[in-house]
């Protein structure tokens, strides 16, 4: 996985966009971000031992993109969420266009077969 910086990760990401345009999904999570990369070993059950949670100082969150084949990253802090959010904004109204239509006529038909079902299993005694 990459870790871009946040206007690079925009930069790149209409271009996951566009590789996925004909077939194929991308996939953006969202996470709280602390700053580590490893995980921290579990305690002991002694109450001597027992830590205080330390704060790492300012929030920050972790935006993960990938079309299976290529992972790009970036972290975004608090003071830079307002700006992220409006450009990420913007380029996912941009990119919202290839989203497949729903099958109207197939969902009717379903409803209109439960709905005969129940009747008939009602009349019958």
């Amino acid at each position: 996985m990459v870790l871009l910086e946040n206007d690079a990760f925009l930069a790149l990401l209409p271009q996951l966009f566009a590789s996925t345009k004909s077939s194929g999904s991308v996939f953006i999570t969202l996470k709280k971000y602390n700053g580590q990369t490893k995980p921290k070993p579990r305690e002991s059950k002694n109450k001597d031992s027992k830590k205080t949670h330390e704060s790492l100082g300012e929030s920050r969150c972790l935006f993960r993109a990938t079309n299976g084949k290529r992972k790009i990253s970036t972290v975004v802090t608090h003071k830079d969420v307002n700006k992220f959010q409006m450009a990420y904004a913007n380029l996912l109204k941009s990119n919202i266009d290839n989203l497949k239509k729903r099958d109207r006529k197939k969902m009717k038909k379903n409803s209109k077969v439960s709905g005969k079902s129940s009747a008939k299993q009602e009349l019958s005694p």
